[in-house]
């Protein structure tokens, strides 16, 4: 007679088994992950060369935007990882909105207005805002900190005018990263990676030196700027991103905390000389440095970058460097912008590469 044999699962045959015959299976399972991972990927590898075929590149970025939005309001992990592994930076998330525009402008307005209170009665101009305390105090400008939130760092903010330059050419300074490289000697790489037509909106990439014995820096940092001419404002923002075309390095060391935003007003209009500006200030330089040694490197550093810039604004006023017109001149609410080519060119024209320039 023939007897059954009961049959037992196979993570006890393979338990009970010879070394071998486990490996085999295990091998075999491997096997099978392995082709059906690959099939996976060339199934993946058609559907996109067909899209490819199908449609131009401006629609592939609005199906793989739909499909990441769908993604991210079910599981927002998921999404996120979706993103970074199609090498796709989502402008609708980081881009900056125009709230933060808007609320740019009422912080100058805030310090204004205690500016001339303060001058009016003679006494000491204090931030309207609490927590603000004055670190330097010169004739054109002051600087406060006040500390950051569950943090060891500090936000910096200058409130500060110059009668000799003009409020175009002090803003085209700032945004001409080409024209940067010739002023700032303490750049080492500093472009465009990214640009949204829409806002004008761009992805920078700056790598600086910082003091010794530090290693090198680098950010990666969205930027968006606008000229208002019903509020009489030139608004420029900027904050550190992630993007996919700008991975980090052994080279330098990345800052991933960073905030900047200046507002200026112009005195008379803004082709004459004369304004104010309003720069607010934040990173996380990423130094093993004491609290107070980071405040006192970015108190004694500001003034001196200040200055910097005034100066080149200075050259470029004077027509000796060409930079390009970033100011020309569009309204904050206007949203079909279309890029100035304008260029105000000196006796040593500038020579940086073109590039598309959004005001």
């Amino acid at each position: 007679m023939f007897h059954s044999v009961p049959r037992r699962p196979i993570c006890e045959i393979s338990a009970a088994g010879s070394g071998p015959k486990r490996k085999g299976l295990l091998s075999i399972f491997a096997d099978h992950c392995s082709f059906v991972t690959g099939q996976r990927l060339r199934r993946a590898c058609q559907i996109g060369e067909l899209y490819s075929n199908l449609y131009s590149e401006r629609t592939r970025w609005t199906l793989v935007g739909n499909l990441w939005r769908r993604l991210q309001s079910k599981h927002v992990p998921s999404g996120k990882l979706f993103a970074a592994l199609a090498g796709v930076f989502m402008w609708e998330n980081e881009k900056i909105q125009d709230e933060e525009i808007r609320r740019c402008g009422l912080e100058l307005q805030g310090l204004e207005f205690v500016k001339r209170l303060s001058s009016h009665s003679g006494t000491e101009a204090r931030h309207h805002d609490p927590g603000w305390e004055v670190v330097v105090e010169k004739k054109d400008f002051r600087v406060w900190k006040r500390p950051i939130p569950n943090s060891h760092l500090y936000e910096y903010r200058v409130l500060g005018s110059y009668s000799d330059v003009t409020p175009r050419q002090f803003f085209n300074v700032q945004l001409d990263t080409e024209y940067r490289k010739k002023w700032d000697s303490l750049v080492i790489k500093l472009e465009v990676v990214d640009r949204e037509v829409s806002t004008g909106s761009e992805v920078v990439h700056w790598a600086t030196r910082f003091p010794y014995p530090m290693y090198s820096r680098d950010y990666v940092y969205v930027r968006r700027y606008n000229v208002d001419v019903d509020n009489n404002l030139m608004i420029l923002i900027s904050r550190a991103v992630q993007h996919p075309r700008v991975p980090e390095t052994q080279e330098f060391v990345r800052v991933h905390s960073y905030q900047s935003k200046m507002v200026i007003r112009p005195h008379k209009s803004f082709d004459e000389n004369g304004f104010d500006y309003l720069l607010t200030y934040s990173d996380d330089p990423q130094t093993v440095f004491p609290r107070y040694c980071v405040s006192w490197m970015v108190s004694s550093g500001m003034p001196d970058f200040l200055e910097k810039l005034h100066a080149a604004a200075l050259r470029a006023k004077n027509l000796e460097v060409g930079i390009h017109d970033y100011a020309g001149v569009i309204k904050s609410s206007d949203t079909n912008r279309q890029p100035s080519q304008e260029r105000l060119s000196g006796e040593n024209p500038h020579t940086g590469g073109p590039g598309q320039i959004y005001a």
